[in-house]
């Protein structure tokens, strides 16, 4: 028997927040939130993990809530790091990412790095799963990851998926062997 991990990049955030780590979200995030609850009514989910960050928290914790769940939060599963100061001109920056996943601004992270962290965290947990698991993420966070096993997945995807709160990836493993991914562009709707 293999596992079955759902991802769930967080709902919509608050950006007058600059603070990554606290970022919390937005009204229509808070309800997005809520409606995971339905999305999941049929899925037996034996774990929960998360991205420490407030938002991915908040994403699933009514749905934890719902299971008389405890979510284990998981450092590595944090977003990239972009820089210590707020960058205006994130499109630029993105793309130069995606063009090079080994550029980074000075006190940031490129996407290699943040692709490691994110797989070896996720392959640390399959090692000690063989059921259904959730994981609260973030977008590129997430999206370094879809590209480690599809590695068509590009800028092009990523500017697709930028503004879905909150996007869902099914991904099926058999060992740390992907067998098949799915993606929802809105809560119950595959890509």
């Amino acid at each position: 028997m293999g596992t079955t991990v759902y991802f769930v990049r967080h709902a919509e955030p608050n950006y007058n927040n600059h603070d990554d780590a606290s970022r919390e979200l937005s009204r229509r995030g808070l309800q997005d939130a809520q409606k995971l609850v339905n999305f999941f009514s049929n899925i037996i989910i034996d774990n929960f993990y998360s991205s420490p960050y407030k938002r991915a928290i908040d994403t699933i914790q009514p749905l934890a809530q719902a299971r008389q769940k405890k979510i284990a939060l998981v450092d590595n599963f944090c977003e990239r790091k972009i820089d210590d100061v707020w960058i205006e001109d994130f499109e630029s920056f993105s793309e130069r990412q995606w063009a090079d996943f080994s550029y980074k601004l000075e006190n940031g992270e490129s996407l290699a790095q943040v692709q490691k962290r994110n797989i070896e965290a996720l392959e640390h947990l399959l090692g000690q799963n063989k059921q259904t698991i959730l994981i609260a993420s973030h977008g590129t966070a997430l999206s370094t990851i879809v590209n480690y096993y599809q590695p068509s997945f590009g800028y092009e995807n990523f500017q697709e998926i930028k503004s879905i709160f909150p996007w869902i990836v099914k991904i099926k493993f058999d060992g740390l062997t992907n067998l098949s991914i799915t993606s929802y562009t809105e809560i119950g709707v595959p890509l």
